[in-house]
């Protein structure tokens, strides 16, 4: 019977020596050796460059010429713009979507001038989102061990990276930032080796972001070539430059569509009666409203399928409360009510669509404060308040099925002078009531430095589907100007001629460099306002309006936070903000 009772007790002693006794699978076995690390980065790149090839990003590139200046050190003389799809399938190989941008095979933007000028390729910039497209390994490569460093929350490896044989031609040459836990390149900064009289290979800083699922997508580049004030960039072939290069649409329209297909919609048992007596049709009137509603949801529904308007967020309810103080405070009862998009390109422009207006990324951007952006939304609400209308035939769908090719061709939003004139009248008006227009100095600033700097960035204020800005230039002239309460604003009153109120501050900024308000999320285009520091005092030369400045991102890994905080994002390193709310992330 002794025997009996510990039976049990031996049994147990054998299955726990039978499991440690199983193999250890080979998935928990770790790099611990420079080497295998080493292994580890080239092997999770090449896998890397094989998954981006099942995506096709919308990429834009903007640059910046610039010369010399005696007081700021160096200022913008010149920009060029590119706007496409890319197709990395077939390695990086890009679309053009604006006009005037050249075709699949023709794929140089900027113009051509003469036999000397300096021609951009798109593609060139879109090879800046790999390493090395072909053979990024030890036997094309050393490594060299430096530190680790925090990119945000992310905890990084530090690699300086050089090509084997030095004269190769296009072998990267530079310094990565490798994620510690499953061994991403994140970041790397450098430069292609191998530039010619005929051929120049520039320096750049390319940007990864967590997408989830253990994936780091392309997001951001900054690029440089010369400084102005450099005596050896006057031998260069070509103007000392800044450029911006953003990729964004990884997932375009899948997020949404499956969470909204996978929303279960039980029944009840006993079936929901409308307790409405009245009659349901629409009278005249609500169906012309109703049919024009249904015109705006096609075209926003065409432009957020294409990449080209964000999902509606955070930042389109930040808009949304400016315009709904403005009506509140001019006792406008607008329906259907006013909504507000954001278009996700850098290009500075605004537009209505029926009751939906939108302002381009690059717009709100670059506005210094929330003033300065309730005169943009101003001159919009004049739009929607004098009725001026959308074609109402995008209400049939068929409208806006078209080759994405033909996106600016099909769609365009631009007003004649004339309504121009009235919404310009119109917004005074609407300025003059609110509780703006005691601050309306920063606005008038805001416009008088775009209007200084419009020759020199011709291409970021040139408007692919509404108007320029600067043609909103007399909004503000009733604002500065105190008029008698029974006289309206003179049609013919411009910026020009407006008293110059209270001098500004000398720490006052005019209007932000280019990604000093919004960051974006690759992923799927969701979009969120900077959380900024104060930059304390800010010299003249620090200020930048509406120029590039490069990317610093502050990383973070897979459930670091809530869904909704996960937006990483362009956190510009620019000390030249000079408010709280528009100061960069906190470096690593």
């Amino acid at each position: 019977m002794r025997s009996l009772k510990i039976l049990p007790a031996i049994l147990t002693l054998l299955a726990i020596l039978t499991l440690l006794a199983l193999p250890i699978p080979a998935t928990a076995q770790l790099p611990t050796t420079e080497s295998q690390v080493i292994d580890k980065i080239v092997s999770q790149e090449q896998v890397e460059m094989q998954m981006l090839r099942q995506y096709s990003p919308m990429v834009e590139t903007y640059i910046q010429s610039f010369r010399a200046d005696k007081h700021l050190g160096s200022v913008p003389e010149g920009d060029k713009y590119f706007l496409g799809r890319a197709a990395l399938a077939n390695g990086v190989e890009v679309e053009p979507l604006t006009r005037g941008a050249g075709t699949k095979h023709n794929k140089i933007f900027g113009g051509l001038g003469s036999f000397f000028s300096t021609e951009y390729l798109p593609q060139g910039f879109l090879q800046m989102i790999y390493v090395d497209m072909f053979g990024f390994d030890r036997a094309h490569y050393t490594f060299e061990y430096v530190r680790r460093e925090f990119l945000g929350e992310v905890r990084c490896l530090v690699f300086d990276v050089d090509p084997v044989r030095k004269n190769d031609k296009g072998r990267f040459v530079g310094r990565i930032w490798v994620e510690d836990q499953d061994y991403h390149i994140v970041r790397f900064n450098g430069a292609y080796g191998g530039s010619s009289l005929i051929s120049n290979y520039f320096n750049f800083d390319s940007w990864r972001t967590n997408a989830g699922k253990n994936q780091w997508l392309p997001a951001f580049i900054y690029s440089q070539e010369g400084d102005p004030q450099d005596e050896q960039t006057k031998r260069l072939a070509f103007k000392p430059f800044r450029a911006q290069t953003r990729l964004w649409g990884y997932d375009l329209g899948h997020g949404a569509e499956e969470q909204e297909l996978n929303k279960v919609l039980v029944e009840a048992s006993t079936p929901v009666k409308d307790e409405t007596e009245a009659a349901n049709d629409y009278s005249p009137l609500q169906s012309e409203r109703s049919w024009g509603r249904q015109g705006e949801d096609n075209v926003t529904d065409s432009m957020e399928r294409l990449g080209l308007l964000a999902p509606y967020g955070p930042v389109d309810k930040v808009l949304e409360t400016v315009v709904n103080n403005l009506e509140v405070t001019n006792d406008l009862n607008i329906q259907p009510e006013v909504r507000c998009r954001v278009l996700m390109i850098s290009t500075l422009e605004s537009f209505t669509i029926g009751h939906t207006i939108v302002l381009s990324r690059g717009l709100v951007d670059v506005l210094p404060d929330e003033a300065s952006l309730a005169t943009i939304l101003a001159h919009e609400l004049g739009h929607v308040v004098l009725g001026h209308r959308m074609d109402s035939q995008f209400a049939f769908l068929n409208r806006v099925r078209f080759d994405e090719k033909e996106t600016f061709r099909h769609f365009g939003f631009a007003r004649t002078p004339e309504e121009e004139a009235a919404a310009n009248q119109k917004g005074i008006e609407i300025l003059s009531k609110s509780p703006y227009k005691d601050q309306s100095g920063n606005a008038r600033l805001f416009l008088q430095a775009l209007k200084d700097r419009a020759k020199e960035i011709p291409n970021l204020i040139s408007p692919h589907l509404g108007d320029r800005v600067p043609a909103r230039w007399s909004i503000l002239a009733a604002v500065f100007t105190p008029q008698p309460s029974d006289e309206k604003p003179a049609a013919n009153a411009s910026a020009d001629n407006m008293p110059a109120g209270n001098a500004p501050a000398a720490n006052q900024i005019a209007a932000l460099p280019i990604g000093g308000r919004i960051k974006i999320e690759p992923w799927n285009d969701h979009l969120q306002l900077l959380k900024s520091k104060p930059a304390g005092t800010v010299a003249e030369a620090e200020k930048m309006p509406f120029e590039v400045t490069p990317f610093f991102l502050y990383l973070t890994r897979p459930g670091d936070h809530p869904p909704a905080e996960t937006a990483t994002a362009v956190a510009a390193k620019t000390d030249s903000e000079a408010k709280p709310e528009i100061k960069a992330e906190a470096k690593p």
